[in-house]
C-alpha cells in the first residue's frame, strides 16, 4: 500500500460520520433538541481521529516532507489551502463543543450554534476530502521515490500507534488538574 492509500481509507470513515452528522442537523433542526452523547461522539471523533490522528499524519508527515520539495505553484498553493481547511476544521470543532456547552447551561441560541456548527463540518469535509483524494494525493505521489513513500507510510504507522497513548495521557492530566 502506498502512503496516500492508508490517508484515502481514513478519509472513507471520516465520511461515514459525515453523513450521521448531516441527518443529526435534520434531526435537531425538527425537534429543536440536542441528542448531547452524539455531539460528544462528534467533537471525540473529529478532534481526536480526523485531526489530530488523519490531519496529524498529513501536516506532521506528508506535508512536512513535501515542503523540502520543489512543488509546482500549484501544488504548494493547494497544499497550503487544505492546510487553511485544516485550521477551519479545528476552530468550527472547538465551537461546536462550546456550543454543546452553552446548550448545557441552557442558552436557547446554542442549539442553532449547534446546527450551524455541524453544516460547517458537513460542507467542509466532501469538498475537502476531493480535493486531496483526486488531486493532492495523486500529485504529491509525483514528488516521491519509491523508498520514500514505503518510510512516509511506516511512519504514518507509528504515529497511529502513539496516538492512544497521546490521547489518554491528555486525559488524565485534565482529570488531575
Amino acid at each position: 500500500m502506498q502512503a496516500r492509500g492508508a490517508l484515502m481509507m481514513e478519509h472513507r470513515l471520516i465520511e461515514r460520520v459525515i453523513a450521521l452528522m448531516k441527518s443529526a442537523i435534520s434531526e435537531i433542526q425538527a425537534a429543536g433538541k440536542v441528542d448531547l452523547l452524539f455531539i460528544d461522539s462528534v467533537v471525540d471523533f473529529i478532534g481526536t481521529y480526523a485531526d489530530r490522528t488523519h490531519h496529524g499524519k498529513e501536516e506532521d508527515i506528508l506535508f512536512r516532507d513535501l515542503d523540502k520539495k520543489d512543488l509546482s505553484v500549484d501544488d504548494r498553493h493547494l497544499m497550503n489551502k487544505l492546510l487553511e481547511d485544516h485550521r477551519f476544521g479545528r476552530a468550527t470543532t472547538r465551537a461546536l463543543a462550546d456550543a454543546r456547552s452553552r446548550y448545557c447551561d441552557g442558552e436557547s441560541a446554542a442549539v442553532t450554534d449547534i446546527s450551524r456548527n455541524l453544516q460547517a463540518l458537513v460542507d467542509l469535509y466532501p469538498q475537502h476530502i476531493e480535493k486531496e483524494d483526486k488531486i493532492f494525493f495523486p500529485n504529491s505521489r509525483n514528488y516521491l521515490s519509491d523508498d520514500e513513500d514505503k518510510a512516509m507510510l511506516a511512519e504514518f504507522r507509528e504515529f497511529d500507534r502513539q496516538m492512544i497513548h497521546e490521547k489518554y495521557k491528555t486525559l488524565i492530566e485534565r482529570l488531575e488538574r
